[in-house]
């Protein structure tokens, strides 16, 4: 399978695609694809998260509404809480975003979690990757996420936070781990009004204490948005577009996606071989860094490979 095949047959042979990347994603057939795709992104990557229950989905389906709207396509990752006996997705794709199953414009894949606690599944990565080369648009939707779970980071290029009103989130995100991460905070249920306001203002007097990053200059904003009546959900859609134009901007995209692919090459490693195995490459004379425009995909094979070999 190849860009270009998918590309010409749609959704269903995506759907079976990303089913063979769950399958096998170490066999010669995927990893060439995810070279492929690795070669050609086209998608700005927004992640989504918060604590369960503030609204996500909602938040999502609007804004795969409005990026529609504009004429954008859209792929949606929606990670799920996961079976206890079964592990699969306790929730269905077409349960948590509405969309249009016949535009084939836009396409939603659920999936499950699993025993991972970062808000995403263990193949988020290589989901994103692929419909990173084929929409206009990705989005990530993290199962609900407490203080330490930071991971949509790692694969995103903008982070927006959910807050609820009234619910104290407005100050979770102040914790450890997730103060670090958003690059806008978004109230949601904004039709509350004066609760949603107060917590408005509260993110936005915490957010004079902490910003997205270190050295950024990209100013942390708060909004507040209502995914019942639409209201201030332009002004995000704005807020967005300013991000990604910053991110553009003086290669910040092009550095911050080269510092993901250095964490996936070192996780990746770390997952298959252990702490062990990664001082073993130390030990070898094999440097972790990965070259500027070179492939994590590639550079994860390449090492694996150095550590197979029999000591």
């Amino acid at each position: 399978m190849t860009l270009a095949a998918l590309r010409k047959e749609g959704k269903r042979a995506l759907a079976d695609a990303l089913a063979g990347l769950e399958r096998d994603p170490h066999g010669e057939t995927a990893q060439a694809l995810l070279d492929e795709a690795w070669r050609e992104p086209r998608a700005h990557v927004l992640g989504v998260t918060g604590p369960p229950g503030v609204g996500k989905s909602s938040l999502c389906a609007a804004l795969v509404a409005a990026w529609r709207r504009a004429g954008k396509t859209v792929g949606v990752i929606a990670v799920d809480p996961s079976s206890r006996s079964s592990g699969g997705a306790l929730l269905g794709d077409r349960v948590r975003i509405v969309h249009d199953s016949t535009d084939e414009g836009s396409f939603v894949r659920s999936m499950a979690a699993r025993d991972r606690l970062g808000g995403l599944a263990d193949q988020t990565l290589v989901a994103m990757v692929l419909m990173r080369a084929l929409f206009d648009r990705v989005l990530i939707e993290t199962v609900g996420v407490g203080q330490s779970e930071t991971d949509v980071a790692g694969v995103a290029d903008t982070v927006v936070f959910c807050v609820q009103p009234g619910s104290g989130d407005s100050l979770q995100f102040m914790k450890a781990g997730i103060v670090e991460i958003p690059h806008l905070i978004v109230v949601t249920k904004a039709d509350m009004g004066a609760a949603a306001e107060r917590a408005r203002a509260d993110v936005a007097g915490a957010l004079s204490l902490a910003t997205a990053g270190e050295g950024t200059s990209w100013p942390v904003r708060a909004l507040a948005v209502s995914s019942r009546s639409g209201a201030g959900l332009d002004g995000l859609m704005e807020a967005l577009e300013a991000h990604r134009a910053y991110m553009l901007a003086d290669g910040r995209l092009a550095v911050a996606r080269h510092r993901q692919s250095e964490s996936w090459v070192t996780e990746s490693l770390r997952d298959r071989f252990g702490r062990d195995g990664l001082a073993r490459l130390g030990r070898l004379g094999f440097d972790l860094a990965l070259a500027p425009g070179a492939q994590p995909f590639k550079r994860v094979r390449e090492l694996g490979a150095a550590l197979e070999v029999p000591r």
